[in-house]
């Protein structure tokens, strides 16, 4: 009779567990590394957290401001994040330098589908044409995106030899506004308004973005641990269809979306980050290519030519396998994808 008793309770626990939503079961936590500070792109990730999508999802996601791209690729592969946001390029870079590293991260989903990097002067400067950079000097951090990739702009626009000077990220704006460099390197939407900061009319500077200059490199991605590919790629799934949903509200209306960017940093300011996402969803999330290729995904002639020209640039020890960095297994079903807002006119 005790027995019976005990096995009709466990049949009504588990009865109970499966009819139960996700959320009112133990969430699964994910870590979370951006790419970046809290800054207004930072709301296509915030949001979606505050409005609890992740937990409607059966997650509980903890999403932490990052220091940059190579270090969120880092501290995924160590495991002390689940998932981060990172550029490709310095994935790809990561994996080819590392063969015999046994923790690669990868990339699950497309967000950046152009890289944000350009290249910017002062128009006072003479500059007007990339070719007119050719024995200039040049500014930006070691790690910046665009100075890692500027061999393959340098090359697709036959620019001659130039000089580097090397700063923290802080001072790259200040430098040029005062005429101590020729150009820098940067993401377009925090550079520019950078600039603009430190006095500086967006009408006196000159922009060379790489996707509009022969240089079709994709931008940044949502990545993955092999552990959390292999012990629970549902979770992947889930949060990439969480990400999603999150990222067409804010992208529909993304003005509003800054108060969840404002809630995690109160001292930003609302109508530059206001501003900034709007730069970046225009330029690269829902950019002509985004819109051919479908949010979320990649070309694999595209992600290979990629591979080969990162390989070249960053001098890797061994080549980049495009393969082993990307894995769409994970992405929502296509209408699911369907996130971007109606392309302007």
């Amino acid at each position: 009779m005790q027995k019976r008793v005990l096995l009709q309770a466990a049949a009504a626990l588990a009865l109970t567990a499966a009819v139960l939503p996700a959320s009112a079961q133990t969430a699964t936590p994910i870590k979370f590394l951006l790419d970046w500070r809290f800054e207004g792109p930072a709301a296509l990730f915030l949001q979606p957290a505050a409005k609890g999508y992740f937990k409607s999802a059966g997650l509980d996601v903890q999403v932490d401001a990052g220091t940059g791209s190579g270090a969120a690729v880092q501290r995924v592969a160590t495991g002390t994040y689940d998932m981060g946001f990172a550029d490709l390029a310095a994935l790809m870079e990561f994996h080819a330098n590392n063969p015999d590293a046994p923790n690669k991260p990868v990339a699950v989903m497309m967000v950046y589908n152009n890289t944000p990097a350009a290249v910017m002067a002062l128009k006072k400067s003479g500059i007007k044409s990339p070719a007119d950079l050719a024995g200039k000097k040049l500014g930006a951090p070691v790690f910046d995106a665009g100075r890692r990739g500027f061999p393959i702009f340098q090359k697709a626009n036959n620019i001659s030899s130039v000089t580097w000077v090397s700063m923290d990220p802080p001072l790259r704006e200040t430098m040029l506004a005062r005429g101590d460099i020729d150009a820098i390197t940067g993401f377009g939407f925090t550079s520019l308004l950078n600039l603009e900061a430190r006095g500086v009319k967006l009408a006196d500077v000159v922009t060379f973005p790489y996707a509009e200059h022969g240089v079709k490199l994709y931008g940044n991605v949502i990545i993955a641990s092999p552990k959390l590919v292999r012990e629970n790629p549902q979770a992947i799934k889930s949060f990439l269809a969480a990400f999603a949903k999150g990222a067409k509200e804010v992208m529909a209306n993304p003005d509003a979306a800054i108060q969840y960017v404002k809630a995690r940093d109160g001292i930003i300011n609302e109508d530059l980050e206001k501003r900034r996402l709007r730069m970046a969803i225009d330029s690269v999330v829902a950019s002509p290519d985004a819109r051919a290729e479908g949010f979320g995904q990649v070309n694999p002639g595209r992600l290979s030519l990629m591979a080969s020209q990162v390989s070249d640039a960053f001098n890797t020890k061994t080549r980049v396998k495009a393969d082993d960095v990307w894995n769409a297994s994970f992405l929502p079903a296509k209408a699911d994808l369907n996130v971007l807002p109606p392309a302007k006119k």
